[in-house]
């Protein structure tokens, strides 16, 4: 499920056409599904944010055998699908999970399975809809061997708004000297996400920086239009309190 900042996120990424949301079958259930039953929903499942929520419960479950019935998902036409799978490999110790989403992000080949994004069926949208679900990925993943790879998508028009996301939910602090750079971003929106990204970081080392963006009264373009002064400000609080526990 999307954090607050990383919905924040999605929608600020005007060609993501759904949401992550929970799916019933997982998550409502009164039963937990068998790992079997989980890779039948998986396999029948074409709706890639309903399928990511079977993957994380199939990764949840610990069980690697279930990798070689899932190879073939791998190499799957629609990179969402690719992706979800990828996710379960990589979780569960299987470094070709890891280099197939990551692989995702420098794919631009027009073979892909190609759905409508606002309306319209074009391969450049949705490469940038399949690599921009790739960066997100790696945020889900946790694995601090994305910073680099991250790092270097902060100036990429694709995929740079959810670049700052994945990052604070990684968590590893080397990404916060990159993320302070980014509140020289000339997007207002990119200079709102990287300061949601170092609050969630704790990163009180980011508090200089912060207070001369109080004066910054540009508007981020999602959700409530937040200024880069308000998001300033209530990163300085959180960082504030934060320090004085």
């Amino acid at each position: 499920m999307l954090s607050h900042q990383g919905l924040k996120a999605a929608v600020a990424h005007l060609g993501v056409v759904a949401l992550l949301l929970p799916s019933p079958h997982v998550i409502h259930g009164q039963q937990r599904p068998s790992v079997s039953e989980l890779l039948k929903q998986f396999e029948g499942e074409r709706v890639f944010w309903r399928q990511f929520e079977v993957a994380k419960a199939i990764a949840a479950a610990k069980d690697p055998s279930v990798l070689p019935r899932l190879e073939s998902w791998l190499t799957q036409e629609d990179r969402h699908l690719r992706g979800n799978a990828a996710f379960i490999f990589s979780r569960l110790g299987d470094g070709r999970g890891f280099d197939v989403i990551v692989a995702i992000l420098s794919d631009r080949s027009e073979t892909r399975e190609v759905h409508a994004i606002l309306g319209r069926r074009y391969v450049q949208g949705q490469t940038r809809e399949d690599r921009y679900y790739a960066a997100h990925l790696l945020g889900d993943l946790k694995d601090a061997r994305a910073i680099p790879i991250l790092v270097n998508l902060l100036t990429d028009p694709d995929v740079n708004y959810i670049v700052p996301w994945s990052l604070g939910q990684i968590g590893d602090r080397s990404a916060i000297p990159p993320l302070i750079g980014s509140l020289s971003d000339s997007n207002p929106s990119m200079r709102v996400l990287a300061i949601y990204a170092l609050a969630e970081l704790k990163a009180t080392e980011a508090l200089p920086r912060l207070r001369m963006l109080l004066n910054d009264h540009a508007r981020s373009n999602f959700d409530k239009l937040e200024s880069v002064a308000e998001a300033a400000q209530g990163a300085i609080d959180a960082l504030r309190s934060k320090t004085a526990r």
